[in-house]
């Protein structure tokens, strides 16, 4: 679609230059006004459009000429193999919910919401005021801006109990989201080579961050309840671990909530063998059915390592994310944190403050909730019409995503490949497993584009797992 004239006079040049030589010169920048009626500004802003696409080229004092097509020699690279050296690890690969889809497709796999769940206006306001103000021109302290520490210390203050004593600011570390913040956490508590439990399935994410930092990682078996407390206290006094990373609201992948049994049982386990909780409250502003409890409310002994990230929830440009910690612990973290990135952009951190400072940004949560229900019951009946052998454990109560047993045999690989050809794009449950997978899964995001054609990606969905 051609919105303005700048974008009428490209195309128009644009069938003018496939015509031309290469070498040829464009008429001048009078000649086009005079010929297409246009103004000289958007001469010249169409004019930097086609460099941009490298379509021509500007010769000073000179003109404008088609750029000569050049022929791209091959390069050989084969002295960095020597260079490098075998790579320290084998990273995994990032994940299927980072791809881009077209916009043709029925996209179910991403890890984001869609732009229609998110505070846009609010966000852009914020980011204009940013601009404006300090926080554009001037270095942030390394911790943090002291407001926004304030407010993360805020949040999980308002949900500890009586007789336990709330997070202060100085605990509160903002880092650039939780991706970053979870390598810090990993090499600050855990260090290469060593232990570092983790629930299995849990985020890839966190299995790529242990990795890249070269941890040990030792899978928890969770299912919807969680993980087994009995495995997890083996798996401490097996190896010697010192941490254990968790999601224990609105897991991803799993949507898992842990009942506050688990909770207790998990502390206790912890606390008995002097360990950390890294406790990623990944979907906090997420709740549908139920509201995200974090597990570092009931713990002011320092135990528990907290991290919240505002990226999904406010916008993937403002990548924020603020720790919790006490004691040592923290001032091991802000020293690797710093070691990182130094500080996160003011101008960032001032636009998330910004936003959830705004009586509008309640507001907002209120209707997500709704609107995030509206499209997981739509996904949920229409796989139960369209997909009856696949078996959906529980229908999660928050989070973004659901977890989709397929039957035992089911070529995951093939599954993926003939719904893509369909133009279903689906994220193959292999990516969140940090050792071998347990079974055939997809995960299904219900909070991306078009909800309106879930039915239809739910159909095809079932008609390629019939095929096998």
């Amino acid at each position: 679609m051609i919105n303005s004239s700048s974008d009428r006079l490209v195309e128009v040049l644009q069938e003018w230059i496939v015509s031309a030589s290469a070498g040829a010169q464009l008429p001048s920048t009078r000649a086009i006004v005079a010929r297409y009626g246009v103004s000289p500004v958007t001469v010249q802003r169409a004019l930097r459009t086609l460099a941009t696409q490298g379509l021509v080229e500007a010769r000073a004092g000179v003109g404008t000429f088609v750029r000569a097509v050049r022929i791209a020699r091959p390069h050989d690279y084969g002295w960095q193999t020597a260079a490098l050296g075998s790579p320290s690890s084998h990273l995994p690969s990032a994940g299927s919910a980072l791809r881009t889809a077209p916009n043709d497709v029925i996209a179910l796999h991403s890890g984001y919401p869609d732009k229609e769940l998110l505070p846009v206006g609010l966000v852009r306001t914020a980011l204009a005021r940013a601009a404006r103000g300090d926080a554009a021109v001037l270095r942030p302290p390394a911790a943090g801006l002291p407001d926004l520490q304030a407010w993360f210390a805020s949040e999980l203050g308002a949900v500890t109990p009586t007789g336990l004593t709330p997070p202060a600011v100085s605990d509160v570390t903002i880092l650039p989201g939780s991706q970053s913040g979870l390598s810090t956490l990993f090499r600050a508590l855990v260090g290469a080579g060593r232990p570092l439990l983790i629930e299995s399935p849990s985020y890839w994410g966190a299995i790529l961050a242990a990795a890249q930092v070269g941890v040990e990682v030792v899978p928890i078996p969770s299912g919807h309840r969680g993980p087994d407390p009995d495995e997890l206290d083996r798996a401490f006094t097996q190896t010697g671990a010192r941490a254990f990373y968790a999601q224990p609201n609105f897991a991803n992948p799993t949507g898992a909530q842990w009942p506050q049994e688990i909770v207790d049982r998990v502390l206790a386990i912890v606390r008995g063998h002097g360990a950390f909780l890294i406790e990623d409250d990944w979907a906090h502003d997420f709740g549908i059915t139920a509201d995200s409890a974090p597990v570092a409310a009931h713990d002011d002994s320092g135990h528990v390592v907290y991290i919240r990230s505002l990226t999904k929830s406010v916008s993937p440009a403002i990548r924020v994310a603020g720790l919790i910690a006490r004691g040592p612990a923290r001032d091991r973290i802000l020293v690797d944190s710093q070691a990182q990135t130094m500080y996160v952009s003011g101008v960032l951190q001032a636009a998330a403050l910004d936003v959830v400072s705004q009586p509008a940004w309640r507001t907002h949560l209120r209707t997500l909730r709704r609107q995030l229900a509206s499209r997981r019951d739509l996904l949920v009946d229409a796989l139960r019409e369209f997909a009856p052998n696949t078996h959906l454990e529980q229908v999660p109560r928050g989070g973004l995503n659901l977890w989709l047993r397929l039957p035992d045999g089911t070529d995951l690989a093939r599954v993926i490949r003939d719904c893509e050809i369909q133009g279903v794009l689906v994220a193959a449950g292999d990516d969140w497993f940090p050792a071998e997978p347990t079974g055939r899964y997809l995960r299904l995001n219900y909070s991306g584009p078009n909800p309106g054609a879930f039915p239809d990606g739910a159909r095809i969905i079932g008609q390629v797992l019939a095929e096998q």
